[in-house]
């Protein structure tokens, strides 16, 4: 009897045992769930606070264009070619230019006839000629950019002519020679009277990529701008601005704007001549200052950036996609969570040691966003005295580290 006592009182305690186990199992689990970790290891990281938003391309650009537009036209400078002041951009064709040009190559046709059955005629001159001009053919070939194969051919068939011109008063037949030479000058010079060049106005960047905005979107309009304004242009983001036919424009490649509507809490804080960093949708970033800001409470505030670098890479829009980064910072990075406050102007986080909680350290926030800051020591005595912390626990502070463990 005793016996069994004795085992129904072991099998309750056994019970009651694995029930006290059973709800500390439960009990950790539950907070493990509801906190999972409740201490975080400092590292070196860096923050920034960011902003997404569309901008609108503004530039010092000027429009150029002839009178015989309708004529077409022939790219001297080609697209994000550098042009200097009063170069040649472009040229509008002359009436008529595919007969002449037919003519021209013809009249080359039977003037090189001529010239291969005058074998006798030897000049210093035309041995310069010819080696000029296979020199120029060498050349021509290990080039790829389209304008200066245009100058070598147009220095080839300058030399062609001059030796043909020679050959003409050296042969003793050359008055049929010379007669085509002179008929060549005659249509040559038709083409050349006849073409409308374009220069330019000043030195800067040439585009043909021209939208009608140039005008409108300006330096000297920032005061016309508006979310609404802008938003009436209707423009794609990341659209490619076609090619004129008609027209081409000179850009101001030092530097130019990109206007922004902005509305977040950070924007407000911004003012005119705080520097910013731009990421472009080139994932390039820039740096920029706030030139100018329109302050619209309903519609949002605008802002324009201008920018000194990557100026040739936008040329091509008018509209992009970009992020705002108001400000970045590197150090000690912590979740916000494992900051405390003293009188609300006081930080301080609690270090851990070996399981328990070990110290208090006042530390400095340089950077917050939603989820992290950046944090340093205190360097300077005076400012946690001047913040109410007694010279005792000052003189006797802690500095926060690399790697220390730290209470959330």
């Amino acid at each position: 009897m005793k016996k069994e006592i004795k085992d129904k009182w072991k099998k309750g305690v056994i019970i009651v045992v694995a029930i006290l186990i059973f709800c500390y199992i439960a009990y950790i689990t539950y907070q493990l769930f509801q906190n999972p970790t409740d201490t975080f290891v400092i590292e070196n990281g860096s923050l920034s606070q960011e902003e997404v938003a569309q901008g609108y391309i503004i530039r010092n650009e000027t429009v150029i264009k002839g009178e015989n537009y309708k004529n077409g036209m022939e790219q001297i400078k080609t697209e994000g070619e550098k042009v200097a002041k009063g170069e040649a951009v472009f040229r509008y064709f002359t009436n008529g230019e595919e007969q002449l040009v037919q003519k021209i190559a013809e009249l080359d046709t039977k003037i090189a006839e001529a010239w291969e059955s005058e074998n006798n005629i030897f000049s210093s001159d035309i041995k310069l000629l010819e080696e000029n001009i296979t020199k120029k053919l060498d050349e021509v070939y290990e080039i790829s950019d389209l304008q200066k194969i245009k100058e070598y051919k147009k220095d080839i068939n300058n030399a062609i002519t001059k030796k043909a011109k020679i050959a003409g008063e050296l042969s003793p037949s050359g008055s049929y020679l010379k007669s085509l030479i002179d008929e060549r000058s005659i249509y040559e010079n038709q083409l050349n009277s006849g073409s409308e060049y374009v220069n330019a106005p000043s030195s800067g960047i040439v585009s043909y990529r021209v939208d009608g905005l140039e005008e409108v979107l300006t330096p000297s309009s920032f005061g016309t701008l508006s979310k609404n304004f802008l938003e009436d242009f209707h423009l794609k983001t990341g659209e490619i601005i076609t090619t004129s036919e008609e027209s081409g424009k000179v850009i101001d490649n030092f530097s130019c704007y990109i206007a922004c509507v902005l509305n977040s809490e950070i924007s407000k804080q911004a003012e005119i001549g705080d520097m910013v960093s731009l990421r472009l949708s080139n994932e390039k970033e820039v740096e920029a200052t706030i030139e100018y800001i329109a302050q619209d409470e309903e519609e949002g505030n605008v802002f324009v950036f201008k920018i000194e670098r990557y100026v040739e890479e936008l040329i091509n829009y008018r509209k992009i996609s970009l992020e705002v980064i108001w400000w970045n910072a590197e150090g000690l990075k912590v979740p916000n969570e494992a900051i405390k406050w003293e009188n609300d102007n006081l930080a301080y986080v609690v270090r851990r040691r070996a399981g328990y909680d070990d110290k208090k350290i006042y530390v400095k926030v340089l950077k917050a966003n939603d989820q992290y800051a950046i944090i340093t020591n205190y360097t300077d005595s005076q400012e946690l005295t001047e913040k109410g912390v007694r010279q005792e626990e000052v003189k006797n502070r802690t500095k926060i580290a690399l790697y220390d463990e730290i209470v959330l």
